[in-house]
């Protein structure tokens, strides 16, 4: 058996870009950044960054273009694949692409207007659009700041 899945958090590194295969499929391309901080061999703290470049697809694609800018925050799971290439002088690089299979808005943008307008606390609101969403209507989670009973952990 084998197992391919990746969560990442992060900020959008630009705009997400929306076209449509000649069959009328939405795709949607954006990149994403992780940041974490390591210590250095001198013992000082630096920021380092990875960035992501994800795939969405149907109505995640138009979500994610209609909610989404550069700088939102947004948490993505699906298909780690990591693609080598060769640039204009020569050299070999590599890029990790991820096609997602889930999405939810945790802040920044256009997003945010939606959280607003779906509940009287938007600081508590997530919005998620997964593959398994039925309908044209995305689904809005609200969250708020209470402990889940032990049956309600999805682990």
């Amino acid at each position: 058996m084998s197992f391919n899945k990746i969560i990442i958090v992060g900020n959008l590194g630009r705009d997400p870009e929306l076209r449509y295969t000649p069959q009328g499929n939405a795709v949607c391309n954006f990149s994403m950044a992780t940041n974490e901080k390591r210590r250095d061999k001198s013992g000082e703290l630096q920021d380092v960054t990875t960035w992501f470049r994800i795939t969405l697809w149907g109505k995640q694609a138009e979500n994610a273009s209609k909610y989404l800018q550069k700088g939102s925050q947004v948490y993505i799971e699906g298909r780690l694949k990591l693609d080598e290439w060769t640039d204009r002088d020569g050299n070999t690089r590599q890029t990790l692409d991820v096609t997602a299979t889930d999405m939810q808005f945790i802040s920044g943008g256009r997003g945010e207007e939606i959280a607003a307008t779906s509940s009287a606390s938007s600081q508590n609101n997530v919005n998620s659009f997964s593959d398994s969403d039925s309908g044209d209507s995305a689904t809005t989670q609200t969250t708020d700041n209470t402990m889940p009973d032990d049956d309600d952990i999805p682990f």
